[in-house]
């Protein structure tokens, strides 16, 4: 059994919400998406994004593991698609975050971007999923310090990116799962912004999971709020 929360918030700068998920814990699927792109683009492609990978997801005949990975390419045909048949969403493009239930005790995870998702289990706090940033695939091998790399100019810059390119790359992963343990999914508007520890302490503590969401999204506002806020929490019963 499952139990979710989500919440989304413009934060404290940002005019609109380019951010967009989906939480359905009858199918046991969760998407988050960070859309970019001028005028309302990022918008539409975040919605389309996602609402494409849950269709496909809830829908599809087929269901192995593999079939994740099949419903990213087939988001990513969408939007691009739609970029081609409306030149004012040229250049559209947004991150991508799922996880769902698999059984036998297993959650897969996929990302495309750098939307994130941590796994809390028996008070241990660990990221599953890697950032397809230029930080982390190219700043990282140069042997610049943690310091260097939070601060560098491209820090920010995606390598991946739902609608931007044909040649995808879908990063997946097989977590074991048990009673007890949470998923945070979140954009880049959340862990960016407030220190890791906050997540763990907050995960860790009695708040249900509505108070655990609404909590992240006011210390990410209190400390500036610079982008767009996704929290999605998920806890096995």
């Amino acid at each position: 059994m499952l139990e979710a929360f989500g919440l989304s918030d413009p934060g404290c700068v940002r005019p609109n919400n380019e951010d967009y998920f989906i939480s359905d814990s009858d199918y046991g699927v969760f998407i988050l998406a960070d859309g970019m792109g001028g005028a309302n683009a990022g918008e539409y492609a975040s919605h389309l994004g996602a609402e494409s990978l849950y269709e496909f997801l809830c829908h599809s005949s087929t269901d192995g593991l593999d079939s994740l990975e099949v419903g990213f390419h087939e988001a990513n045909w969408a939007v691009r698609q739609a970029a081609k048949n409306n030149p004012e969403l040229e250049g559209m493009g947004t991150t991508l975050l799922a996880a769902r239930m698999i059984g036998g005790g297993q959650l897969q995870i996929g990302n495309v971007g750098d939307s994130r998702a941590y796994l809390c289990s028996q008070n241990d706090f660990s990221l599953v999923t890697r950032d397809q940033t230029w930080v982390a695939e190219v700043g990282s091998r140069l042997g610049l310090t943690d310091d260097a790399l939070r601060r560098h100019p491209m820090r920010h810059v995606l390598t991946m990116a739902i609608g931007t390119t044909d040649e995808l790359r879908v990063n997946s992963y097989t977590v074991p799962i048990s009673a007890g343990d949470q998923i945070l999914l979140c954009s880049d508007g959340l862990y960016g912004v407030i220190d890791e520890n906050i997540l763990r302490e907050t995960l860790n503590s009695e708040k249900n999971l509505c108070e655990k969401c609404h909590y992240l999204i006011e210390a990410a506002k209190n400390s500036g709020g610079p982008d767009n806020i996704t929290v999605v929490l998920v806890q096995i019963a």
